[in-house]
């Protein structure tokens, strides 16, 4: 019994203080992925997609991307900055992109593997703005930038650094990816998202992994540490910026999302079918193109299809066609054979039952889908214009539900338990059973969150909501943070890189 109760604590105390949680490690989706739409329909999709890239093509706005292309053998019009693909082309291209790759984190026991068969989910990456019950909804700025990236350290469900918790907008703008870059590596042992916004960012990133790693440039494309998202301008246009990060990203071989932004009846088609169409045919271009550059390229096909609210025009997210359309999605990267990405999302403002049944049903769409990554998987809000302290525990909570779900039914001798069946008999009970007893502090998924006492106990202690015991928690663990070793020599090299680099790009 005392090795049992130890097993107990470390199970609820991993890493973790006084917060329960499972410990880090590889979650393996073990079901075959749903299909929504038949073979034949992929198909479908696959030649009309074909046909919008060889009749219509793509506005690539990006002139380094366009000379590629042209290079290539694609269609370019200049004067247009219109890019039509052959079919052939394409098909040629993509063949190249790898089905799967790893990637190096600080701490090597959080390498990731990404289209293994495993699912990685990512911190919320992007927003603008921050939110917690106590202060309310607030531009983003550092100092919660550095707490959010604590609390997502001390996280054991979640893998991999999101791109950012919230935009510190307190920095100035030019070169506050390098604050980022900086504090992501000395809060963090675990993989970190670079932005790719401009190319200039993107060799940032690639320079301080270089230091942080002790790898140069050659080692780290063999073996990538960083990723990004890429989205297209929706519909069919690549911008300059995102050209820029997607070309740098290439040269340097590290992983890319390729992600058009399509949202159904406003930035695609009213119908599924119609969106995924679009969706599918910039997701191949941009992935052709960052096979150009350099060929295996790691990317992820990225599906975020969507819808609108018809009556308001706003977004509408976690939606059933937004599970339909991940799902299909999911079915068209396996086509390609490219590990998939997809997102855990929410348009409620609020973190309560609209964000909780809205993410819930991302989260099964997504991973029932066949995701591999998972963007946005905790934290996410307001349509992706907040980072919510609050929601980040929420989200872990049904992130660690899920990897529970995920885990294989026991079916043997032992776990089918004829003998104590029937050595209680009928109506009797299993409380006291040495079957019951050998496994009963490890035998149910145990919550971070939930609160499973009745209604008299729950009233006494407070009568707290889930909302307010995820204030506690986040506080919790940002009280027992502890901030991962780094070499003072490496993070006074950064310091150095980092002042050097925001002299420079003052004087641009």
């Amino acid at each position: 019994m005392a090795r049992s109760s130890t097993n107990r604590r470390e199970r609820r105390l991993a890493e973790g203080g006084s917060v329960r949680q499972m410990r880090f490690g590889k979650v393996v989706n073990r079901y075959p992925p749903i299909q929504v739409v038949s073979a034949d329909e992929i198909e479908a999709i696959h030649h009309a997609s074909m046909k919008l890239l060889r009749d219509t093509g793509m506005e690539i706005m990006h002139d380094e991307s366009r000379k590629h292309l042209k290079e290539a053998g694609a269609d370019v019009d200049e004067a247009s900055q219109r890019v039509r693909f052959d079919p052939a082309f394409i098909e040629e291209k993509i063949r190249t992109a790898p089905s799967s790759f790893t990637l190096q984190a600080r701490n090597p026991a959080r390498n990731l593997v990404v289209g293994d068969g495993s699912l990685i989910f990512a911190a919320t990456g992007g927003p603008a703005f921050v939110s917690d019950l106590d202060r309310g909804r607030r531009a983003g700025n550092y100092a919660d930038m550095c707490d959010y990236l604590r609390v997502v350290q001390s996280l054991n469900v979640i893998h991999q650094e999101g791109g950012c918790p919230c935009e510190p907008t307190d920095l100035p703008p030019d070169s506050r990816h390098l604050d980022f870059y900086h504090a992501a590596i000395r809060l963090t042992d675990k993989n970190w998202q670079c932005w790719a916004l401009g190319g200039y960012r993107v060799e940032d990133a690639i320079d301080m992994l270089s230091i942080t790693l002790g790898q140069s440039r050659e080692q780290l494309k063999k073996n990538p540490a960083t990723l990004t998202i890429i989205n297209s301008n929706s519909p069919l246009r690549l911008d300059i910026p995102m050209g820029e990060g997607l070309c740098a990203m290439s040269r340097a071989g590290q992983p890319i999302a390729l992600t058009p932004f399509t949202l159904s009846g406003a930035m695609s088609p009213v119908t599924i079918a119609g969106a995924l169409t679009q969706q599918n045919a910039e997701a191949l271009a941009l992935i052709a193109l960052a096979q150009i550059v350099n060929p295996g390229t790691p990317v992820l096909y990225g599906g975020f299809t969507s819808n609108v609210d018809m009556r308001t025009g706003s977004p509408a997210f976690g939606t059933p066609e937004y599970a339909k359309a991940q799902i299909a999605s999911g079915q068209l990267a396996r086509r390609y054979g490219v590990p998939f990405r997809s997102s855990n999302v929410t348009a409620s403002n609020a973190v309560d039952v609209q964000a909780a049944y809205e993410s819930g049903m991302s989260l099964w769409g997504t991973i029932m889908g066949g995701v591999h990554l998972i963007e946005h998987a905790a934290g996410w809000l307001e349509g992706g214009l907040t980072a919510s302290f609050e929601k980040l525990i929420l989200d872990a909570e049904m992130l660690q539900m899920m990897r529970s779900f995920l885990d294989p039914i026991a079916v043997d001798d032992a776990s089918m338990a004829i003998d104590t069946i029937g050595e209680v008999g009928p109506g009797g009970h299993f409380f006291g059973t040495s079957h019951t007893l050998a496994r009963f502090e490890n035998a149910f998924y145990e919550p971070m969150l939930s609160d499973w006492r009745n209604f008299e106990n729950w009233s006494e202690s407070g009568a707290r909501t889930g909302t307010e015991r995820a204030n506690g928690i986040w506080k919790e663990l940002l009280r027992t943070y502890e901030q991962p070793p780094l070499d003072p020599a490496i993070d006074e090299e950064l310091e150095a890189f980092v002042a050097r680099r925001k002299e420079e790009i003052g004087r641009v």
